[in-house]
């Protein structure tokens, strides 16, 4: 056995020339083919910087393949129109046709293409990588690192949408020419390697296509060219893809992998819309009373004490500097804003057919906004008359945007206006709140005075709102603590249905489970249906009245707070002068730093100004009525906001708006008295049928006119 094994082994080797070249090798030979491998290597690096180079020429070279605006579509299926820009063995996007803001760039070299079916009119084809690799190049044609903001974008593949099929054809025919070259260059390096580099730009000419100015190029982005993306494919987003493909067939066909929802559908390229990004971080208190109580330090306490010798009972604290260590470094306006991150809890209000249902889920909502707190007792910043705040929370469950506008109206008494709106979900708020404290020797109460108006606009319901007040008791003696305190109610005067809940201080001598109790009740007229009962910071139980079943009314937890809806804001270098994060940057910092006496000079800098610019002064939105009708998604095309003001897109009418009701009056007059003189008379019937067609055109006149008033 041991010698077969020996033979097969002998023969193994002789047969691949192991044997042979163990004996025939020489240090001569060793050294030539160490100096071969030097060779190689030294080709294979001009043979990289080769390919850099030619890369480098052919998006310098001012010829451009095809270049228009394409339908582009993003990770929320919602279509984008972008600039499209192709070149050998590159496809750049941009937002408009000046190639100012570019948005990212896509390397040809690993992609397929192929046409793809759709529901919608024009003609969709597919790019994409088919090992579900990024397509997308690290670095933009002038060393860009961050491409202009659009929605969210795929990593692996791109789908676009012509306006015809005659458009589409013409794209994925020059795509076709824009892959084939880089097999094109590695051709031509055969024939002329030792040519200039001069020699490959000058050949693309004999395509003779149209000429654009040239796209000047960093050589740092050649340094990390195609392959090296593969690393930065983003699997979540290929997941997500995947999941709603895969939803979307168990549903059988009923939903399209396409949304309804197209964005971009008739805007006019020069549209332009506030930028937003996602909040980086978010700060959230303890639940509990963990964070609603602080133990005041030494040196803060003298501070205390030199505030309180210029305080009575009963005075209002509207006009008193307070301290910066009690200070939460965020604006009212933007705190405000906590009510919002599960403005989901509305839209599905919006959805519920039973008016009882609906008002439960309203309620809901209104809980939604308490939990969040800060880490420790502290009070926001009093904003000065004029700042303003703004922001918004995308929805991925049905692909729209609550955004948020809010401005401080009056400084003496201190008036925070804000608006609300998610017309494509189909709510608005809007409201006002006068902010008044009052000092009782021992504790200070924050009260928010004032009223929030909810519409839900497909029911054409209106819920009044009112707010608790905030109470912070222990001041001279015993323990820092804040609370919550006040009845509050939730009426809507057309379905009869209302809510009133308490928010109960906790007793001196009461334990800790009547910390942050609250108990109401859910009318419809004077019947109550039923009782509310728990903690605004936690549990919160529903019992029907009749029934007596109970149910989990809202419980924030940790899977309910990771349905939070991301809030988006506006990056600081893009915000104005009056914004609150701009306008209170250098507090903010200086307090962030624990340097409280920085932060005391910049406060005192921006409340001396105030004093001085108070005297003459218009708030900014009081010329603007915000239109509050249902959204119709035959018409209506996108909500967007710009400069504070918050909009809807309309597609254009096919009937002018300026058709006058005049005109068709005079029609129907026409019609009326009969046929011209030279034409033949009607019979009856039509001229019945022609007289119905003169009165439906009139009407239609007659709201179109209406609702171009309503509009104005």
């Amino acid at each position: 056995m041991v010698s077969i094994l020996h033979w097969q082994s002998e023969t193994f080797r002789s047969f691949n020339g192991l044997e042979k070249e163990k004996e025939s090798t020489s240090p001569t030979e060793k050294l030539a083919r160490k100096e071969s491998l030097k060779v190689q290597k030294k080709n294979y690096r001009e043979e990289k910087k080769r390919a850099a180079k030619e890369l480098f020429s052919a998006l310098k070279d001012p010829s451009v393949v095809l270049s228009n605006w394409l339908k582009v579509r993003g990770m929320l299926k919602s279509w984008t129109k972008l600039w499209c820009v192709l070149k050998p063995g590159v496809l750049l996007i941009y937002k408009t046709p000046s190639v100012e803001q570019w948005v990212g760039t896509v390397t040809l070299n690993a992609c397929k293409l192929i046409e793809r079916p759709s529901k919608k009119d024009g003609f969709c084809f597919k790019l994409y990588h088919p090992l579900d690799k990024s397509i997308w190049a690290m670095k933009g044609p002038k060393g860009e690192n961050v491409g202009s903001i659009t929605q969210p974008l795929p990593s692996s593949y791109l789908i676009f949408r012509a306006v015809s099929e005659s458009d589409g054809r013409v794209w994925m025919d020059a795509l076709e020419l824009a892959l084939s070259c880089s097999s094109l260059y590695k051709l031509t390096a055969k024939m002329c390697r030792e040519g200039d580099v001069s020699s490959f730009s000058d050949s693309s000419h004999i395509l003779q296509l149209p000429q654009e100015s040239g796209l000047m190029l960093n050589d740092s982005m050649l340094e990390h060219t195609h392959m090296e993306n593969d690393r930065y494919s983003d699997k979540s987003e290929r997941d997500a893809h995947e999941d709603s493909e895969n939803a979307a067939n168990e549903n059988g066909g009923r939903l399209s992998e396409e949304s309804d929802m197209d964005q971009s559908d008739d805007l006019p390229p020069n549209l332009q819309a506030t930028a937003y990004i996602e909040q980086a971080q978010e700060e959230m208190g303890e639940a509990g009373e963990a964070s609603q109580v602080e133990t005041v330090s030494e040196e803060n306490k003298g501070l205390i004490w030199t505030l309180l010798k210029q305080l009575r009972p009963g005075m209002d604290l509207s006009k008193v500097v307070l301290p910066t260590f009690i200070l939460e470094p965020r604006s009212f306006l933007d705190k405000l804003s906590d009510y919002y991150y599960h403005a989901s809890l509305l839209s599905q209000a919006v959805a519920e057919e039973n008016p009882y249902c609906r008002m439960k889920q309203v309620l809901r909502w209104y809980l939604s906004g308490f939990y969040k707190k800060p880490k420790g007792l502290k009070k926001p910043y009093n904003p000065i008359l004029g700042e303003t705040f703004r922001c918004c929370w995308l929805h991925p469950q049905t692909n729209s945007c609550t955004f948020y506008v809010a401005e401080q109206v009056s400084h003496h008494p201190p008036i925070s206006a804000f608006y609300v709106s998610n017309k494509k979900d189909g709510f608005c708020i809007s409201g006002s709140i006068l902010a008044k404290s009052k000092f009782y020797g021992n504790s200070l109460s924050a009260i928010l005075d004032g009223k929030a108006k909810l519409l839900l606009l497909p029911r054409d319901e209106e819920y009044i709102i009112t707010m608790p007040y905030a109470h912070c008791k222990g001041i001279i003696y015993g323990t820092m603590t804040l609370e919550l305190g006040g009845k509050i109610t939730i009426d809507c005067e057309k379905t009869k249905y209302s809510a009133e809940m308490e928010f109960k201080l906790k007793p001196f001598l009461g334990s800790s489970y009547n910390v942050n109790q609250i108990s109401g009740k859910i009318r419809l007229g004077d019947d109550v249906l039923a009782t509310v009962e728990g903690h605004w910071d936690g549990e919160v139980f529903l019992q029907e009245r009749k029934s007596g079943q109970q149910e989990m009314l809202w419980n924030p937890s940790p899977d309910v707070r990771s349905q939070r809806l991301k809030r988006q804001v506006v990056q600081l270098d893009q915000q104005g002068p009056f914004e609150s994060e701009r306008l209170w940057q250098h507090v903010t910092s200086a307090i962030n730093d624990r340097d409280q006496n920085r932060a005391t000079q910049e406060k005192f800098v921006l409340e001396e100004a105030q004093r001085k610019e108070s005297n003459d002064w218009t708030y900014r939105y009081m010329e603007i009525i915000q239109t509050n009708h249902p959204w119709d998604a035959d018409i209506c095309l996108v909500q967007f906001e710009k400069d504070g003001i918050v909009q809807t897109k309309e597609r254009q009418r096919r009937q002018r708006n300026n058709y006058s009701y005049n005109r068709q009056k005079s029609l129907l007059t026409r019609l009326c008295d009969g046929p011209p003189s030279g034409f033949p008379a009607q019979c009856a019937r039509c001229s019945r049928e022609a007289k119905d067609i003169a009165l439906m055109e009139a009407s239609i006149a007659s709201i179109q006119k209406t609702q171009q008033d309503i509009q104005k």
